[in-house]
């Protein structure tokens, strides 16, 4: 596509770029498609990612991507070893000789980075209640994000409309590749619980913000609903205690009805696991971005956060909202109390009629 940018990057001279994502998983996921417009319009592009360590496995094994250079959170708890690790990694940045540097982050982090590695072109969003002067002055180009919300793949791909790169519509889906290790891990649970691919649906009814979740006896009702026709369901969760006693809550109220793997699994192993499954049922969070990336159907609850931001990109799916005047609010639950009442309105008939018809399931 023509550009009429006075200001556009000539990629004639770009061999090396860095694209800076510091926020968490489901975040960084959704800058695969930045990735994959990069390479595949240019395909002579060396292309890094700067992210934390603990989110690194949502690019691994990406293909457009040549190296994966990580930050650890717990350097700030480190004095002289964050002096240290931050040193070393400068001097890794430096070395690459980076002629573009991508910011799809707020953090001031991007703004230095632009500054002393001296790329020939930087771009950055402008966030202009969040940052000033300095923010601006530090890319070479910057841009603006309209008042109207859009979804958050989109406004990382304005990085590069910004500088004259416009993606083609086949390199915008999400991509998360999973490694063998884990499909094969995957296979041989399933086979152990009797499951075949496509004949069953995961439910990840928790989320490390509990203002995202909805209610376990919700989540109950879908799981009598599923299990009374005859759909068997398997229940995930993350690691964390609250998420693994939230499910086990669940499996009280409803005992016998689903296989628990909750806490038990690795991001790329939930992966493989959505991959084969009917249907993902789920909330705002990483485990519905993944679902959406490996092309499994979703039916996604949302309260607090704009579905128009958030929604399964590039995947068939539901949405359940209520209608509150509030919403999407963005805050941590009602009055900051951590509940959200918009996603408690949400009726368990609603889910299980959403999910019956995205599997193509007579409705009740």
């Amino acid at each position: 596509m023509q550009s009429y940018l006075k200001d556009k990057v000539d990629f004639s001279q770009v061999q090396r770029v860095l694209v800076i994502k510091l926020q968490h998983l489901g975040d960084v996921l959704l800058t695969s498609p930045v990735f994959s417009t990069l390479k595949r319009q240019y395909p002579h592009l060396e292309i890094d990612a700067l992210v934390y360590a603990d989110t690194a496995c949502m690019l691994e094994g990406n293909p457009h991507i040549s190296k994966i250079l990580t930050i650890d959170r717990a350097w700030k708890e480190q004095t002289l070893q964050k002096v240290i690790q931050e040193f070393r990694l400068y001097r890794r940045l430096k070395q690459r000789n980076y002629q573009l540097l991508i910011g799809l982050t707020d953090r001031m982090r991007a703004a230095w980075l632009a500054r002393l590695l001296g790329p020939t072109y930087s771009v950055a969003q402008k966030y202009p209640h969040k940052r000033g002067e300095f923010w601006r002055n530090s890319f070479s180009h910057v841009y603006s994000q309209p008042q109207t919300p859009r979804h958050t793949v989109e406004t990382h791909l304005d990085a590069l409309r910004r500088i004259g790169l416009y993606p083609l519509a086949e390199n915008k889906p999400l991509l998360m590749p999973i490694n063998t290790v884990a499909v094969n891990k995957i296979s041989s649970l399933l086979e152990s619980e009797n499951l075949q691919a496509g004949h069953y649906i995961v439910i990840h009814p928790a989320s490390r913000w509990m203002f995202k979740s909805w209610n376990t006896r919700g989540f109950a009702k879908v799981l009598q609903a599923l299990t009374s026709r005859n759909i068997a369901t398997v229940m995930v969760s993350g690691p964390d205690a609250a998420e693994c006693n939230y499910v086990q809550t669940i499996l009280r109220h409803q005992p016998n009805t689903a296989i628990d793997l909750s806490g038990q699994l690795s991001l790329p192993e939930l992966a493989a696991l959505i991959a084969k499954a009917r249907c993902f049922i789920g909330l705002d969070s990483v485990a519905m971005h993944i679902a959406a990336a490996v092309d499994t159907p979703c039916v996604a609850l949302f309260g607090p956060s704009s579905e128009q931001s958030w929604h399964p990109w590039h995947v068939h799916h539901r949405i359940l909202t209520s209608p509150f005047s509030c919403r999407p609010c963005g805050l941590d639950g009602c009055g900051n109390g951590k509940i959200s009442d918009c996603l408690q309105a949400i009726q368990a008939d609603a889910v299980i009629q959403a999910t019956l018809s995205l599997i193509g399931e007579p409705r009740a």
